[in-house]
């Protein structure tokens, strides 16, 4: 009876984000003295929130484009504008193009004539940022740097929405630091809770993606059901989101059991069984090169 009376909602969902607002909100209200605890639960949920953000441009809770958008326009990780990430991130979904340096909006990888022109210094940056330890603490700096200076040159070029998308963040982030401003916490270790989430958020990006003669082979399967895959809302299971985008986020588990050696087939193999094993592996050690291994002459 109750189902029949409420909206057919993705209620999961809303629920988790409602929780996420309600852990931002008493991290702000928590008293001088506390924050560490602060700035450990500010951590946490603004990386839940950006995984929320990620079900909100596919289609959940609502089912109803103008009420995510609308929901979505409030980030409180102020780094990234809902919009562009939005646009950005539908067009990583054409899979044709992953991990292309040009149309590929989320690749790490460059086209090996722009690195080889790149000063030393900053190959060994981004060589640095190659290993997990670097894209941790560098990743989020040299991230957002690239998505900046590619807005820019966007507006610049009249690029449809790109400064509309902009203007469209201010109003949240002013309201959300004058909220910050109003609580006993300092601006600065807010920032440094969104830089800390950014950070958390590299973790699972890192192997998103590699290069592989073949579509299928280029996207990941991260077989952790740990606190990691929660923040991560199970988009460690990657392959499985690229095939199935509009699936809920915790629909993705039963579904990738129930079809586990149709999902590693097509993937190729690329596969590890927990985020242990990717710390372990590529914490200290380059995942593979930055200037990407199969370009030649524009074309993988």
């Amino acid at each position: 009876m109750l189902r029949r009376l409420l909206p057919d909602w993705d209620w999961p969902t809303l629920a988790l984000m409602l929780g996420v607002m309600l852990v931002w909100s008493l991290a702000l209200l928590l008293p001088a003295g506390w924050e560490v605890l602060a700035l450990v639960l500010l951590m946490l949920a603004l990386t839940l929130h950006s995984s929320l953000s990620h079900e909100l441009l596919h289609g959940h809770p609502f089912g109803h484009e103008r009420a995510e958008t609308a929901l979505g326009l409030w980030q409180p990780g102020l780094f990234v504008p809902y919009l562009r990430f939005k646009r950005t991130h539908l067009a990583h979904h054409r899979d044709a193009n992953l991990t292309d340096p040009y149309d590929d909006p989320e690749s790490n990888y460059l086209d090996p004539v722009v690195w080889n022109c790149l000063p030393r210094w900053v190959r060994g940056v981004l060589r640095v940022n190659n290993t997990l330890a670097g894209r941790i603490v560098m990743g989020p700096i040299i991230g957002m740097t690239a998505f900046v200076r590619s807005d820019i040159k966007a507006a610049w070029a009249s690029e449809h929405g790109v400064v509309r998308d902009w203007i469209a963040h201010i109003p949240a982030v002013v309201l959300t630091l004058w909220a910050v401003s109003a609580s006993a916490l300092s601006v600065w270790i807010y920032l440094l809770a969104c830089y800390g989430a950014l950070s958390l958020l590299r973790i699972r990006t890192f192997l998103e993606h590699q290069a592989h003669d073949r579509v299928s082979g280029r996207t990941v399967i991260i077989e952790d059901r740990g606190p990691l895959g929660f923040l991560f809302l199970n988009n460690n299971l990657h392959v499985v989101h690229h095939m199935h985008p509009t699936v809920a986020w915790y629909r993705l588990w039963p579904l990738y059991l129930s079809q586990r050696e149709r999902f590693v087939t097509r993937n190729h193999g690329y596969v590890f069984a927990s985020y242990s094993e990717v710390f372990l592996r590529y914490f200290w050690r380059g995942k593979d090169a930055v200037a990407h291994p199969l370009w030649r002459d524009g074309a993988e």
